[in-house]
């Protein structure tokens, strides 16, 4: 009898290949599969879907699998994908994150970017991050949560889905629950302050985050004690917008009409 192949997993993350968040996912995922690591040599936090274009990424060996990339998260799941690794990955997981990735956080995370990456090219993916993450935190429950739901995607044949963002509560999570993505209200200050040579500068994102209300969120979810898990798709389209704009064609004219249909002068 054929012995039945392994998964190849691709692990990456945006807080640098030595963190503990890493460590505790991708010895998890050693049951699941064989397991290759391509990580920032370095934090990478909120860089977003950051790719470098102007210089060239060197690669270090860390070890069987393991290598260390100085660029962006992106960069990382890149170069594995399209041939720095003798095989393709089958599923790309992301993480553990040092903290939340909720709601429009999720635009600025290199952890749902490296995700994101996979799934652009072709891979299911899914990015973990453990709310209130800390480098003395206890990543064991999120880390077995990802092993979990890396076999569940990985099982789906039908690609139902392909892209999920996780976020594991503190503790031991009551369960888990399918949410939308929260709202962030928007209520911090831009803190304005002078080094000691009298130059101005400034910090971004003083204060905590507040969140909108709602049962069937992501930041609801993790209050109560969930795993929060929420699937994204890359078609950023409005297709609502698309529908309400379809006017606009016909007011624009090969002769260069503006959209009212009145001649341009000049």
């Amino acid at each position: 009898m054929t012995a039945r192949k392994r998964p190849n997993i691709l692990v990456s993350n945006d807080d640098g290949v030595h963190a503990a968040g890493l460590t505790a996912l991708a010895a998890a995922l050693d049951a699941v599969g064989e397991v290759y690591v391509v990580a920032p040599d370095r934090e990478r936090s909120a860089v977003g879907h950051a790719v470098t274009l102007h210089r060239p990424l060197r690669v270090d060996s860390l070890g069987p699998r393991r290598f260390a990339v100085n660029g962006t998260p992106s960069d990382c799941v890149n170069l594995a994908i399209l041939g720095m690794l003798p095989v393709r990955p089958d599923v790309v997981v992301a993480g553990i994150n040092a903290g939340s990735n909720l709601g429009d956080d999720v635009t600025y995370s290199g952890t749902v970017s490296a995700a994101m990456e996979g799934t652009l090219l072709g891979v299911p993916a899914l990015a973990v991050s453990l709310v209130e993450g800390t480098r003395a935190a206890d990543y064991a429950p999120a880390a077995r949560a990802a092993a979990r739901l890396t076999r569940l995607l990985l099982g789906d044949r039908n690609r139902r889905v392909s892209l999920l963002n996780v976020n594991v509560p503190r503790g031991r999570p009551r369960g888990l629950r399918v949410t939308r993505l929260g709202r962030r209200v928007y209520s911090e200050k831009v803190i304005e302050q002078r080094d000691p040579r009298g130059k101005l500068y400034y910090w971004i994102g003083a204060g905590p985050p507040a969140w909108e209300a709602g049962e069937d969120t992501d930041f609801a979810a993790v209050h109560a004690g969930y795993i929060s898990v929420t699937p994204l798709r890359l078609d950023l389209t409005s297709y609502e917008g698309v529908r309400a704009l379809k006017g606009w064609e016909s007011g624009f004219r090969r002769d260069g009409a503006d959209p009212s249909g009145r001649p341009r002068r000049g």
